[in-house]
């Protein structure tokens, strides 16, 4: 099967109406854990609460239909909502839309490009940081409708949220709060009770008893939102090139963030049922979900690991129940969806609690804190501290950043020069440190590289020093898995200097970059072909052949 065929067509193959059933039965198991995350996901992200719906049921059947992942479940996730907030508070539904289509065209030419595979290269430190600074930006965005607080400001920046959320604590409603711990306490302790209907269902009908059974004066979401049961409608946002350029970073964190969480949602899933998922057409299949998400009233979407759990749980092995989840989420928009007036602010701000406690993984946060070397728990701190102070492109790209020079240093670190001594037939034969050390002849100095030589450790083979007598300079290079420009600039000079004082340089057991760079640049030619040893004998042999002029 070719490799951009999406997993559907593979695995209809084999499908057999006994999958079916499984696929039906997981997809509307999954439709119910989506029904109510959906919604609170999408009114954390600043839009209606329909247009939650719209995302899990335009961008996760085409997510499935189109995708690389045989189980994969698609839809609004918690780590786009801050993200989507902002953009939406500066630029509007239109320049969502536009943010969310330009990062599906990213993620469709990433897949192309075949760069699914480098998502290994994104430090675990920073996916962890920025991962729980979402999730503490989740909690305090929800503090104001948890306590039912009455505030002067509806600031956008997390620290600003948090100050107004101070300072309206004393507006706190005992009614809300009630309703809040009531149902927080329910999606706490229903998994104990009952793992097959999700305690955020059981939660969000508990809110609505308790407000209406007891007439609480509570918000709800038809006090705050207009509640729409139509079907979603095709709409182009406004295109121009100031909007694009404005837009264009929100996309690639959009893109970038779409990326991670799918594709570590694969790899999830793939470990749970023993599936293998084609990174690059997930990227594709990713890029066109949201490229239709948008033009059709929904947010950005990704891999929900959760939601994808659940199906894999629930016997889901083939993309047709993640599009069976996208057709029950479409029946319960046109019949059920009038009813969503009801749900109470506090339920789904205890809905969002739990999600972003889930998300949060402080566990493995504070593990690697107490594990780590200090430069990685500098990324991950850093990385956490901008995502909730500043926001999330700041932090993935100061931490990538950071993350970078730190491995640059470690690289350089690794990188060594040493210099071998001369040693008599007698010192070899009784010194027992001398083992399996080579006899170099007296007219001859050799160093040996070991570490790959870049511009981070070019200070270190910038200069040999040559003594007094010596007319053969050997560079072993086994060690040298790499060279770029700055190192070989610096060997240019080595080179020169040996010519100046009119001494030979040998080069010893090249490795094949190393040997492919040299030859292209031309200094290969200038050391001379007799010159160039397939190992430290023959290069030793060629010194004595050299002394002997």
């Amino acid at each position: 099967m070719n490799e951009w065929t999406p997993k559907l067509f593979s695995s209809l193959k084999t499908y057999s109406s006994k999958q079916f059933a499984k696929d039906v039965v997981a997809g509307i198991i999954v439709a119910i854990i989506a029904l109510p995350l959906s919604i609170a996901l999408a009114i954390a992200s600043g839009v209606a609460p329909e247009q939650g719906l719209y995302t899990a049921i335009v961008a996760g059947f085409f997510i499935a239909l189109l995708g690389g992942s045989s189980v994969q479940i698609s839809g609004p996730t918690a780590a786009f909502a801050t993200v989507v907030a902002g953009i939406v508070a500066q630029h509007g539904m239109s320049g969502l839309a536009l943010a969310t289509i330009m990062a599906g065209i990213l993620l469709i030419v990433m897949g192309v490009l075949r760069m699914g595979t480098l998502i290994k290269f994104i430090p675990y430190t920073i996916t962890t940081g920025f991962t729980a600074g979402i999730a503490v930006t989740i909690v305090i965005g929800q503090i104001k409708d948890f306590l039912g607080l009455k505030l002067e400001k509806a600031p956008i920046e997390t620290t600003e949220k948090f100050v107004e959320a101070v300072k309206g604590l004393p507006t706190t409603s005992l009614h809300a709060l009630f309703v809040g711990l009531a149902c927080l306490t329910i999606l706490i302790l229903w998994p104990k009770i009952n793992k097959v209907i999700p305690g955020s269902l059981i939660a969000v009908l508990a809110g609505i008893g308790l407000v209406k059974g007891l007439d609480l004066k509570v918000n709800t979401i038809g006090n705050l939102y207009d509640i729409s049961a139509s079907l979603p409608k095709f709409t182009a946002p406004s295109l121009s090139f100031d909007a694009v350029h404005k837009l264009f970073p929100d996309a690639v964190t959009i893109a970038v963030l779409a990326a991670v969480e799918s594709l570590l949602s694969c790899v999830v899933s793939d470990g749970m049922c023993g599936s293998r998922h084609q990174p690059n057409t997930e990227l594709v299949g990713q890029g066109c979900g949201n490229i239709l998400s948008a033009l059709f009233g929904g947010i950005p979407a990704t891999g929900a690991i959760a939601r994808t759990a659940a199906n894999v749980k629930n016997g889901g092995r083939t993309p047709v129940a993640g599009m069976v989840h996208a057709v029950v989420l479409l029946l319960i928009l046109v019949l059920l969806m009038p009813y969503a007036k009801w749900i109470p602010m506090p339920a789904i701000a205890a809905i969002l609690f739990m999600v972003a406690y889930n998300m949060s993984e402080w566990r493995t946060f504070v593990y690697l804190c107490k594990t780590s070397p200090k430069s990685d728990i500098l990324v991950l701190v850093l990385t956490f501290v901008l995502t909730v102070v500043f926001d999330l492109v700041v932090a993935i790209e100061v931490g990538l950043l950071v993350a970078v020079i730190f491995f640059m240093k470690h690289m350089a670190d690794t990188t060594e020069v040493s210099g071998w001594k001369y040693f008599t037939d007698e010192e070899l034969k009784n010194d027992e440190n001398a083992i399996g050390r080579k006899a170099v002849p007296s007219n001859a100095q050799v160093f040996e590289i070991i570490g790959p030589m870049f511009f981070g450790a070019a200070e270190k083979f910038a200069d040999f020093p040559i003594e007094r007598g010596i007319n053969v300079l050997i560079l072993r290079m086994r060690g040298v898995p790499v060279v770029d420009a700055t190192a070989m600039r610096s060997l240019n000079h080595v080179l020169e200097h040996c010519k100046r004082n009119e001494v030979t340089l040998v080069l010893s057991h090249l490795q094949p970059q190393p040997a492919s760079v040299l030859e292209k640049s031309g200094f290969l030619e200038r050391v001379g072909a007799d010159n160039i040893c397939v190992n430290i004998d023959a290069a030793l042999e060629r010194a004595a052949q050299l002394g002997k002029k």
